[in-house]
């Protein structure tokens, strides 16, 4: 028998009509803004699935602005995120796609630019009870939640960094909870998700970067 929390049941303390339309979609985004850092300029959010055919009457576009402006799921402001983005100078807009078959029900790509003219698409999907997941980022395979806190790696698939990242982890003794790599090609890029039951300091992240074949280390915290 699968033992479920109260949380799962009633869902997470959140302004809004639907846990997963407003708490989860609101999640991806925070993911999202947290991935790319600072600087976004333009959001097109791409719907899929039931977002596609709700997103407006369940409030999803204003939990997905919300995210991106970085609120939390019962911050009251969600009501007013889209002028609030546009005060900020975030051009955001959103697009229904009903022809695609979507990863899940509720699926959403999170295209942003940034000022420095990058850009970066994470893909993530709203499980319900306020949960979510991003799955994708720029269409490579990838799974993170949020959870916990997270020390997001893209690197070079090569010898020796994997190593190099935990050394960092336990250098500073900090205990990792999970660690998933995913690659696109041997020798080509990769990314690592780890996820630790402590708070990761910044040390860290200035041991990982040392390593030449690192390109991006960021601690993801909701």
């Amino acid at each position: 028998m699968k033992i479920i929390s109260a949380f799962d049941v009633v869902g997470p303390e959140m302004i809004g009509p639907s846990s997963s339309h407003t708490a989860g979609a609101l999640k991806i985004a925070q993911l999202a803004r947290n991935l790319a850092g600072s600087g976004i300029v333009k959001v097109r959010f791409v719907l899929y699935g039931s977002f596609a055919k709700t997103y407006h009457g369940h409030g999803t576009d204003k939990a997905l602005t919300a995210g991106i402006m970085g609120f939390s799921a019962n911050d009251k402001r969600i009501r007013e995120a889209e002028r609030l983005a546009r005060e900020a100078g975030i051009e955001v807009s959103f697009v229904s796609d009903t022809e695609d078959t979507p990863i899940h029900p509720n699926t959403v790509d999170v295209v942003m630019s940034m000022e420095n003219g990058t850009s970066m698409t994470v893909t993530g999907i709203s499980v319900g009870g306020g949960k979510a997941y991003i799955v994708k980022i720029n269409g490579e395979d990838i799974s993170l939640s949020g959870e916990y806190c997270t020390l997001f790696v893209h690197q070079k698939d090569s010898p020796g960094v994997m190593a190099h990242i935990t050394t960092a982890f336990r250098d500073t003794n900090l205990n990792i909870a999970a660690m998933r790599l995913f690659r696109t090609k041997k020798g080509q890029d990769a990314y690592s998700v780890i996820e630790s039951d402590d708070m990761i300091p910044e040390e860290v992240v200035k041991r990982i970067m040392v390593n030449p074949d690192i390109y991006i280390a960021k601690i993801i915290t909701l």
